[in-house]
């Protein structure tokens, strides 16, 4: 018999839900909306997972593990400041545990992406640092084989630097920050409430949308700078919706580090360009992350 494993990626807009096989393999798959609110979040969340168990025919505490991936600060299960989700504080490993019988594993959901690419697509490196362009920008790290949280569980919320001091001033009051400059979120503050598809798909038409893009390439390219600089690990995977914008994205960050190798002997000898991928948005990196994370990976 398949050991079977559940991973949960409650995200801004959907949560996602997979069963997985030991090496990560995605068996059964169910997206539906997350919602707002602590009670409407909570009954999304176990109405997706009760969905994707009757297709495997077991109960949520019949699984070898399950693991929960979750916006915002997360320590010991507990969720705070998931602004998207406008919760506060939500103890979600014991809510979901009166649920289901079993207490899951939970985790930021950009860490828990991270592990979902190292898993997926990271084979063979020790360390890798996954970049999400979603709703916002952060990053997850991987660090010999483990994922990488540092003093205080704020490794990889690179979205709060600012690159450009002159840049727009997003809703946090930073100005040219790497999350206003490279999110969903920062694109359409941006643009007057205008979704970040539509400012990306008139920017070779439209002046104003083409200055968006633009901070795009710079923001993107100078986040992985920023990881590359600081923890140096083999390879940068760029993942998250913004990614299906396409190849222009991760070409037009990579025009931005080629004009810096050619200022800079050094920021040659990093190799930026080469230690950047763009990862396939259709593949479920967060749930299958959580899911690995439930088993003990990372």
């Amino acid at each position: 018999m398949v050991t079977v494993r559940l991973g949960v990626d409650i995200g801004g807009t959907k949560t996602d839900v997979v069963v997985v096989d030991d090496a990560g393999h995605v068996l059964h798959r169910h997206v539906r909306p997350t919602g707002s609110g602590v009670e409407e979040v909570l009954a999304n969340v176990t109405s997706a997972v009760d969905e994707v168990c009757a297709l495997v025919g077991i109960r949520p505490d019949g699984a070898e593990s399950i693991g929960v991936g979750a916006p915002g600060s997360v320590v010991e299960g507990v969720v705070t400041y998931a602004q998207n989700l406008d919760i506060a504080r939500l103890d979600l490993a014991y809510e979901l545990a009166t649920r289901w019988g079993v207490r899951p594993t939970v985790d930021n959901d950009v860490n828990a992406a991270a592990v979902g690419a190292w898993v997926t697509a990271g084979a063979g490196k020790d360390s890798i640092a996954l970049l999400n362009l979603g709703t916002g920008l952060a990053a997850g790290v991987i660090l010999d084989g483990r994922l990488w949280r540092g003093a205080r569980g704020s490794v990889g919320e690179i979205g709060m630097i600012s690159f450009d001091p002159a840049g727009p001033e997003g809703p946090d009051g930073l100005r040219g920050g790497l999350e206003t400059c490279a999110s969903g979120s920062g694109i359409s503050w941006q643009a007057g409430g205008e979704s970040a598809e539509s400012v990306l798909a008139r920017a070779d038409v439209d002046a104003d949308a083409a200055l968006i893009r633009d901070r795009l390439f710079e923001a993107v390219a100078t986040a992985v700078r920023v990881l590359i600089l600081t923890v140096d690990v083999e390879e940068v995977l760029v993942g998250g919706g913004l990614t299906r914008m396409g190849p222009g994205l991760i070409e037009g960050a990579r025009d931005v580090m080629r004009d810096w190798e050619r200022r800079s002997d050094f920021m040659a000898s990093l190799d930026l360009t080469t230690r950047t991928r763009m990862l396939d948005p259709d593949v479920p990196l967060a749930a299958i992350g959580a899911a690995m994370r439930g088993a003990g990976r990372g």
